[in-house]
């Protein structure tokens, strides 16, 4: 399976900002203007993009109009879109503004059987839901409550209502730029044995890309980028020759 690099654009009072183990306090402005950095990542070769509105996730109004705004900008590759997702019409109105997959996280933690619903509806490649681990713990609410279920019983329980995509974010590791939380992906593939992971959290390098492409994780479709990206510690296509070239010679 191909490793896709995403890079993310994470949307705080319509700028793209990045925060540090996810707090807000921390944010730090990258653009003034989202659509724009969504062009300049596809023209620097980007495949797909990882896009979350932070204000939604802090139970906030979400950024509608800037959403659709920077998936009309960075056609024709796909986006997806997570950050407050709370009901199926909030899923389906993302959709329609032409995210190519929605992504759920507290809401379907809280309430799984909205991950299945949403699954039965829209279809298996149009949903993910995010596990978000915080101390060991899926972390919910833009990850300031980490009283969730072990990231292990939270996949078995997605993979057996029909998700397909799985988002696994170590949150002490966002913004660091320290490397991925390997052993954690394992544990999560290992339990969703037929999930597609996206491993988030902890790009700082392109040795780091390497090493999880190389680390044999089953189903791993992609790898978000954000922090390393904005400051320029590599480029998008040498992350994405770097996944590219680690898969290969692990056989993925």
């Amino acid at each position: 399976m191909k490793t896709v690099l995403y890079p993310a654009i994470d949307l705080l009072g319509g700028r793209a900002v990045r925060l540090r183990h996810g707090e807000r306090r921390t944010a730090k402005m990258y653009s003034e203007d989202p659509p724009a950095q969504a062009r300049a990542f596809v023209a620097q070769g980007a495949q797909a993009l990882h896009v979350v509105d932070l204000d939604a996730a802090f139970g906030e109004a979400r950024q509608t109009a800037m959403l659709a705004g920077i998936v009309d900008a960075a056609a024709p590759i796909p986006v997806q879109v997570g950050g407050g997702i709370r009901g199926l019409e909030q899923i389906e109105s993302t959709l329609e503004a032409g995210a190519a997959r929605v992504i759920l996280g507290t809401a379907a933690v809280e309430r799984p059987e909205l991950a299945g619903e949403a699954v039965r509806r829209f279809g298996p490649e149009r949903i993910a839901c995010g596990i978000d681990v915080k101390e060991g713990r899926a972390a919910t609410r833009g990850w300031t409550d980490a009283r969730g279920p072990s990231p292990e019983r939270l996949a078995a329980l997605f993979a057996g209502l029909g998700v397909g995509w799985l988002i696994v974010t170590a949150v002490a590791r966002d913004g660091t730029m320290e490397g991925f939380d390997l052993p954690l992906l394992r544990e999560v593939a290992l339990a969703a044995p037929a999930a597609n992971l996206i491993a988030s959290g902890g790009a700082g390098s392109l040795s780091h890309l390497r090493a999880l492409a190389a680390a044999g994780v089953p189903r791993l479709a992609g790898a978000i980028a954000g922090t390393a990206l904005y400051e320029d510690r590599f480029t998008i296509r040498d992350a994405q020759a770097a996944l590219d070239a680690a898969g290969e010679r692990a056989g993925c």
